[in-house]
């Protein structure tokens, strides 16, 4: 559904009959009296004594032209309850009749600065779905009018814009299937975001061979298609600070490779791709409200397929950074390609910090499920910050261990090393820890494993189901709270 928001004073003649107005939790209505007249107030204050209070929103039908609805609020609450009103509300008339509302922002009761701001926010995250290849599109759009003193200023309306639209363009990302947004086509489409200033190099496969990037190259060698690194730079800063660095694996498709998954549920690996699509948000949201930042976000494109020339179980190939790896099972493929990516980023721009995002592991679905994105680092202090920017997104992160002890099982007695672990158990910690090799100079790193994020089944707070765009608020924030 397209929810269009009107901020314009000069446009609010037609404003609709429809108006949303705020009260506490107790739904006290006396601060109302101003915004009703007394027929209205009477008529409410009648009935809102019979009304079920556990309700946060109640509608009033005053004539068959107007209606009154109260939306409750609590006075003490945080951004998310804000944002999980707002989908609230667009979850109550989503499928109905009325699509044009008057927001009141005059009646908001939160102590939350710019609470309609979140309540609109929470609201239009909630309306995204990807309807792209239907026929019959639904076509549905939303109208809200805001009125009064309380609405969100203009840069505020900017950064919410940003960030929602980042996170649609994630999900819209991660939505498209694998025969669309192959490697191929995904390069293309990240070149141009050049358009909203962002730097972008793409290294093609003649390129990668000379870097010797071998462990990305290695994992789409079976398939038609390409294969790509792409950087995409923001220099939100006059200065030559160093960059904060995000990584993103983007497996377009994944079969397993010649260790082939089976058949049910293969249609989900065009989901692989989701640790790349939320860096690409990130960027688009930091280029799009001109954050004071420097930052640098780096995809690996691969899709990793059967075929004459696949990478084969028992390979041994050197990796970027000049360790070898032998690849025992080709369907952990993603640790193959952040292993080049998390060396080439830390080795050319010198980070403050690098944290990657990958679908990486079952195990951690395990672990987890789908409430937590497992968070493995060697640095206390970004992790901490990790956490309390998840707290305050409600993109929650757990912080799991890493260990040298666990080491021993993914040593290889014919290369540096081996890409899973076959005694068993910690499958996501020695996956970490995998990648951890591949930090040579201590910077501070951080992997998110998003598996159980990065798609909903059923819907969450802030989205109805599909691509869930996970992890491109949790980054803004930590951005936006401990470096601008």
């Amino acid at each position: 559904m397209s929810i269009k928001i009107n901020y314009d004073k000069d446009l609010f003649k037609n404003k609709s009959p429809n108006l949303v107005l705020f009260v506490d939790e107790n739904f006290s209505i006396s601060r109302l009296k101003k915004d009703l007249s007394n027929r209205e107030y009477s008529y409410i204050a009648d009935l809102i004594k019979v009304n079920d209070k556990k309700k946060n929103i109640i509608e009033y039908e005053i004539s068959s032209k107007k209606k009154i609805i109260i939306v409750s609020v609590k006075k003490k609450q945080n951004s998310s309850d804000a944002e999980n009103l707002g989908a609230k509300f667009y979850n109550e008339y989503k499928d109905s009749k009325e699509n044009s509302f008057t927001i009141n922002s005059d009646t908001a009761v939160s102590e939350l600065k710019t609470f309609v701001g979140y309540f609109l926010h929470g609201l239009k995250l909630k309306s995204y779905s990807f309807e792209k290849y239907k026929s019959n599109r639904k076509n549905k759009s939303m109208f809200i009018s805001v009125i009064g003193k309380n609405k969100p200023s203009y840069k505020e309306q900017l950064k919410f814009k940003s960030i929602e639209d980042g996170t649609f363009y994630a999900r819209d990302l991660v939505s498209e299937p694998g025969n669309i947004l192959h490697p191929d086509e995904y390069a293309k489409r990240l070149n141009s975001l050049k358009k909203i200033g962002l730097k972008i190099n793409i290294y093609d496969e003649k390129k990668l061979k000379r870097l010797g990037m071998n462990t990305l190259l290695g994992v789409g060698q079976g398939s038609v298609r390409g294969s790509y690194l792409v950087t995409m730079e923001w220099k939100g800063l006059r200065d030559n600070s160093k960059p904060l660095a995000f990584v993103g694996k983007g497996v377009c498709f994944d079969t397993g490779g010649i260790s082939l998954k089976p058949a049910k549920f293969m249609e989900d690996m065009t989901y692989d791709m989701a640790g790349s699509a939320t860096v690409v948000g990130l960027m688009k949201t930091l280029a799009s409200r001109k954050a004071k930042v420097n930052a640098v976000g780096v995809v690996g494109l691969v899709e990793n397929m059967p075929g004459g020339n696949a990478q084969r179980p028992g390979d041994i190939v050197k990796s970027y950074s000049g360790k070898t790896v032998e690849i025992l099972n080709t369907d952990a493929e993603g640790r193959l390609v952040l292993a080049d990516a998390l060396t080439y980023t830390e080795e050319k721009y010198k980070p403050k910090f690098i944290v990657d995002l990958a679908t990486l592991t079952g195990a951690i679905i395990v672990s987890l499920g789908s409430e937590y994105a497992g968070l493995f680092s060697n640095d206390d202090k970004l992790s901490n910050q990790l956490i309390d920017a998840g707290e305050k997104t409600e993109e929650k992160v757990w912080r799991m261990p890493l260990n040298k002890n666990f080491d021993k099982l993914i040593d290889s007695k014919n290369a540096d090393m081996q890409n899973i672990n076959y005694v068993g158990g910690a499958g996501s910690t020695t996956a970490a820890q995998f990648l951890q090799r591949f930090i040579l100079n201590k910077t501070p790193w951080a992997h998110l494993d998003i598996a159980g994020m990065a798609f909903s089944k059923y819907g969450g707070a802030l989205n109805s189901g599909g691509a869930t765009g996970y992890g491109v608020r949790l980054l803004n924030k930590l951005v936006e709270d401990y470096y601008e």
